[in-house]
């Protein structure tokens, strides 16, 4: 895999295993968004005016075709918090309604559900999981207990950001439907790192960020609603799609799709992103990255003698794995120290009471990679202790 640091744009003087939290672009996919912007400003009429649609329909074509549903299933949205605050804000409910998730959740999205849980009267319950993560099977039915006769919504991700643990969110879709329960799913993690088939996971709406392991540009997510509950969501951002003087193939593209003026370079080098990973057989590289995450997890777990966060052989992880660290570590010392002297940018962070840090691996990085980051927690854990 070392041949790939070539692609990346990335300081070489910093160990970065922290791709999870904001991606990195491979150099020609960078060229492709570039020469995108560059178009846009040499004629911003015709490319605003004229050309935009066709352009992001394309755009969606070659998306909806990687992620298993079809180009009005999707629309492309800056990020995951933007995607689900539009279906969040767009569901009726109210007092005596609840919004089922898990204490799993990423911050943003979180906060989105209290704030409107204060705003419009629902409850906004949190099921319990502990560590490490119980069997698939265990874990729909632990869930399953937290639902009631008011569960209205089930927001879960797909891939959790503070944790890194896998969710089986497709025998909760299924279940959830079943019982006519709208299902959100934060997806923020997944393009690039698991495979995808959106319509065959059976969400109702599903949000995703490209910029992270499919390593798009920054600012280039997507939205997906099921034909049958597309009509459910409001524009976030009211414009000209709205009552469109011509209408796009339905209300989800018009409503969504253009939210005024904004550069759409990010999205339409989304293709070249897909393309990109074809021709580097990323399915390879995705295994060869896994393996770094076992051996990451294996050896610093060996280090602070703490068990893994999930059972032997589950696989619930994938390119980025989180890790115990001892209870009184010092986090903001460790992460600061580790990147101030060793220049490792790795996240270290307290999730519900646990201290964790959370490795992740992609293409660029090497074993050389891991065995730094090891030989720095061995030098500054017993030096970050509170």
């Amino acid at each position: 895999m070392t041949h790939l640091k070539d692609f990346f744009l990335l300081d070489p003087n910093v160990i970065f295993l922290n791709h999870g939290s904001f991606g990195a672009t491979p150099k020609p996919v960078f060229e492709s968004y570039q020469r995108w912007q560059l178009e846009l400003e040499r004629q911003p009429v015709e490319f605003l005016g004229r050309r935009h649609n066709g352009l992001m329909r394309a755009s969606r074509a070659a998306l909806a075709e990687f992620v298993g549903t079809s180009e009005n299933n999707v629309v492309y949205v800056t990020n995951v918090t933007v995607g689900l605050n539009i279906v969040a804000r767009s569901l009726e409910l109210g007092p005596g309604d609840e919004v089922l998730s898990t204490d799993h959740e990423y911050g943003a999205l979180d906060r989105t559900w209290r704030f409107l849980a204060t705003e419009k009267g629902f409850a906004n319950i949190k099921s319990q999981i502990s560590l490490p993560l119980p069997a698939p099977e265990e874990f729909v039915e632990h869930f399953w207990k937290s639902v009631t006769p008011h569960t209205r919504v089930i927001f879960i991700s797909q891939i959790s950001s503070p944790t890194a643990i896998i969710f089986p969110v497709a025998e909760i879709c299924a279940r959830a439907r079943r019982e006519g329960i709208i299902t959100v799913i934060d997806g923020a993690h997944v393009p690039g790192q698991i495979p995808l088939a959106l319509d065959l996971l059976g969400a109702d709406f599903w949000s995703g960020n490209l910029h992270k392991w499919l390593m798009s540009p920054k600012g280039s997510g997507f939205l997906y609603a099921r034909p049958e509950v597309q009509h459910l969501l409001n524009p976030l951002v009211v414009s000209w799609g709205y009552e469109a003087e011509i209408p796009g193939p339905s209300h989800f593209i018009d409503y969504h799709e253009w939210m005024g003026t904004r550069d759409p370079a990010a999205f339409l080098a989304v293709p070249d992103a897909i393309q990109f990973q074809k021709e580097h057989a990323w399915d390879v590289v995705q295994e060869d990255c896994f393996t770094l995450a076992e051996y990451a997890q294996g050896i610093i777990c060996g280090l602070t003698n703490l068990p893994a966060l999930h059972k032997p052989g589950a696989q619930t992880f994938r390119q980025v794995v989180a890790m115990s660290l001892p209870v009184n570590t010092d986090v903001i010392a460790l992460k600061t120290r580790l990147y101030d002297e060793y220049h490792i940018e790795v996240p270290v962070h307290v999730w519900n009471g646990h201290k964790l840090i959370r490795v992740s691996v992609q293409g660029y990085n090497t074993r050389d990679d891991i065995d730094a980051l090891y030989a720095a927690l061995k030098a500054l854990l017993p030096q970050t202790i509170c």
